[in-house]
C-alpha cells in the first residue's frame, strides 16, 4: 500500500461561525470514521494559525529562526490526513469525500516518496 497526504487548504482569517463550522466538523468526523472502518486512515490533524509558525533555516552555518509562515499568502494548510491506498485513484476518491465534507475548500493529494 502507498501512503498519501490529503492536505486541506483554507483561507487566512478567523474560523467561520459555529453555524457553519459545526456541520463541517461533524461531516469531517464522519469521513474520518469511514476511513478508519475501511482501514485506510493513518493519522490526521488540524494545524494552528500560520501566524504561530516558525521557520528555521541555516545562515552562515548557524540556524536562524524567524516568526511566521515560510511563504506569505492568502491561503494555508489548515489540516491534513494521511491514508494508505493501493493507488492514486483510491486516494482521490477519499479526497473527494473530504472535499464534500469541507464544502468549498480544496484538498491536495500527494503520494509519499519511497513507498513509505
Amino acid at each position: 500500500m502507498k501512503q498519501y497526504v490529503l492536505s486541506m487548504h483554507q483561507p487566512d482569517g478567523p474560523p467561520p461561525p459555529p453555524e457553519i463550522l459545526d456541520p463541517i466538523m461533524r461531516d469531517l468526523g464522519a469521513v474520518e470514521q469511514e476511513m478508519r472502518e475501511a482501514g485506510v486512515w493513518v493519522f490526521s490533524g488540524a494545524l494552528q494559525s500560520p501566524s504561530d509558525a516558525r521557520v528555521v533555516r541555516m545562515r552562515d552555518g548557524e540556524p536562524l529562526t524567524t516568526d511566521g509562515p515560510y511563504v506569505e499568502g492568502k491561503e494555508h494548510i489548515g489540516g491534513f490526513t494521511i491514508i494508505k491506498a493501493p493507488d492514486l485513484d483510491a486516494a482521490l476518491e477519499w479526497a473527494r469525500k473530504l472535499a464534500g465534507a469541507v464544502a468549498l475548500l480544496p484538498i491536495e493529494v500527494r503520494e509519499f516518496q519511497g513507498g513509505v
